[in-house]
């Protein structure tokens, strides 16, 4: 992926902009898909590392994407228009960002909010569509401190 319009994205590479370049160890996702609706995709990730590793990474990458509020992600032959928008997070965990993405490819557009909360040595990144991150977050959140 190539990223055009947005030098501190660029910097950290393609699979930044999409915020799925998280170097972080012991990793898990999950991905679910609610019936009756066609905006209804939530996504959970897992990462555990050090507070300072996780808390470095994550806000690298949240503070360049919404560094710039619109940019393009070069696939192959398809282009995606993206516009970023930093958001209130919840007040949970130790540290925390939320932004809404707005992705338009071929005319069409989807909105998807993401929202990453670091606690300790983990983080919680929920992503999908923004009613669903934000009824899902606080029991992402206590999923993952019990497995932990």
């Amino acid at each position: 992926m190539t990223v055009i319009g947005c030098p501190a994205l660029a910097k950290l590479g393609g699979d930044a902009a999409t915020g799925t370049s998280l170097g972080f160890p012991r990793k898990a996702k999950a991905s679910f898909t609610y019936a009756g609706s066609s905006n209804s995709e939530l996504s959970e990730e897992l990462y555990s590392d050090t507070a300072a590793r996780l808390s470095k990474g994550i806000g690298e990458i949240f503070d360049a994407m919404v560094s710039c509020p619109t940019y393009q992600v070069v696939s192959g032959s398809t282009v995606i228009n993206v516009g970023t928008q930093g958001t209130a997070a919840p007040d949970l965990g130790d540290e925390r960002w939320s932004q809404l993405l707005t992705y338009s490819v071929g005319g069409q557009r989807s909105v998807v909010k993401q929202t990453a909360v670091r606690t300790g040595n983990i983080l919680v990144i929920a992503s999908g569509s923004p009613g669903l991150v934000d009824a899902n977050l606080e029991k992402a959140l206590a999923k993952a401190k019990v497995a932990h």
